[in-house]
């Protein structure tokens, strides 16, 4: 018989490419579910979805577990612009190749791609780009994993679950903000 899993929690959160549905429990983030294209700014609420206070300091964890209040105020940031790092329990559940991938795109920069070949060459498995490809698109915590900073080796914007539309978004909103950081570096140092 499989150990018992508790219910997991799952609630909605705005976000500028959308509504995002994150799903977990007392101890981890699961999923985020972004809605199938960009013109989509709804999500079925045949779920059960609750929705958490836009006031998260007022949130139990009868609202939505605890790590789920923790990944909408993070979320909040990041779109906002004040945050570069989330910082969250993640179920990273798949097979071990899966694993590997996803911890490796959790390692690139803010504001930075790499290609499938690179996380694969990175993985020690220089000719395993496909397979990293399909890791990426199997990841169940899009933007808390940021598979959208993998790209073609051509530099081309490939496959995002969320569409291509969101894809670029989220990697002109990290250019940005990464282009406006290293400028207040500057500043800050004199140059």
């Amino acid at each position: 018989m499989p150990p018992f899993t508790p219910p997991l929690t799952r609630v909605r959160v705005r976000s500028p490419i959308g509504p995002l549905v994150l799903s977990g429990d007392d101890a981890h983030v699961h999923e985020v579910l972004l809605p199938p294209s960009a013109g989509d700014h709804d999500v079925d609420n045949s779920l059960g979805l609750g929705e958490l206070p836009e006031d998260t300091a007022q949130a139990t964890v009868a609202d939505g577990a605890g790590p789920l209040i923790a990944a909408h105020r993070q979320l909040g940031a990041y779109f906002a612009g004040e945050l570069r790092t989330f910082e969250l329990p993640l179920a990273l559940d798949g097979p071990p190749f899966f694993v590997q991938v996803w911890r490796a795109v959790c390692a690139i920069p803010f504001g930075e791609t790499r290609t499938y070949g690179d996380v694969a060459a990175e993985l020690g498995r220089p000719r395993a780009a496909r397979a990293v490809g399909l890791a990426n698109g199997r990841n169940p915590l899009p933007i808390l994993v940021p598979c959208h900073r993998l790209i073609g080796a051509d530099g081309s914007l490939t496959g995002y679950g969320g569409g291509l539309e969101r894809k670029r978004w989220l990697l002109d909103h990290e250019a940005r903000l990464a282009d406006a950081d290293a400028d207040a570096e500057c500043r800050e140092s004199g140059h």
